[in-house]
């Protein structure tokens, strides 16, 4: 009898262990009734609350424009480049694809390697790029050369119709310029100047 105790006493706390872990109010049927979201501190890229119809997104080839300067660091010369991502994903996928760099002939890259994004996200017709510190501290231009860094990353962006500025963010923070050249404290509109 007293085995039998025992035994349903391990049922009956095995049967409070698993409903612990329930929510009777998960309608959004992710496990624990937690709501799903973006991993890490990732911004989201359309600068809403992710939903879950954004999260099923498909992912799929998308044609992009990065713009590198030409040998010279006179002008800007576009790039078309295939990248995988989904709709909310395509601005980050483009800077990171602009952050590869180049082997084209005639063309250099202009953002040091060192360099890190930290995050796109668009609020209204801006994007904000967030890049690491190493953006600053590893850049070696002149006011050329900064420029073309700028005009890189904000022709980039605007190719996309919705974006007409640029907000360049180190470490999630504006700043003045990255070497005392190009204004920054305010968004960059496309710098159809240096295009070629």
């Amino acid at each position: 009898m007293k085995k039998m105790k025992y035994i349903l006493l391990a049922v009956l706390a095995l049967a409070l262990l698993v409903t612990a872990g329930c929510d009777p109010n998960n309608e959004k049927g992710t496990p624990n009734g937690s709501s799903a979201s973006v991993s890490g501190n990732a911004p989201v890229s359309a600068g809403s609350a992710p939903s879950s119809a954004a999260q099923k997104e498909p992912v799929k080839n998308m044609e992009i424009k990065v713009y590198y300067p030409d040998d010279q660091g006179m002008k800007l010369v576009a790039v078309k480049r295939k990248v995988k991502t989904n709709n909310s994903g395509k601005y980050a996928a483009a800077i990171k694809s602009l952050m590869e760099g180049t082997k084209e002939k005639g063309q250099s890259t202009i953002i040091p390697k060192q360099a890190k994004l930290k995050g796109v996200t668009v609020k209204g017709d801006t994007a904000y790029v967030d890049f690491s510190q190493d953006l600053v501290k590893h850049f070696t231009g002149g006011s050329t050369g900064e420029e073309m860094l700028v005009g890189s990353v904000v022709n980039t962006l605007t190719e996309f119709s919705e974006i007409k500025k640029v907000q360049i963010l180190i470490e999630g923070s504006k700043v003045e310029s990255l070497g005392g050249h190009v204004d920054l404290s305010v968004p960059v509109e496309r710098m159809s100047n240096l295009l070629k």
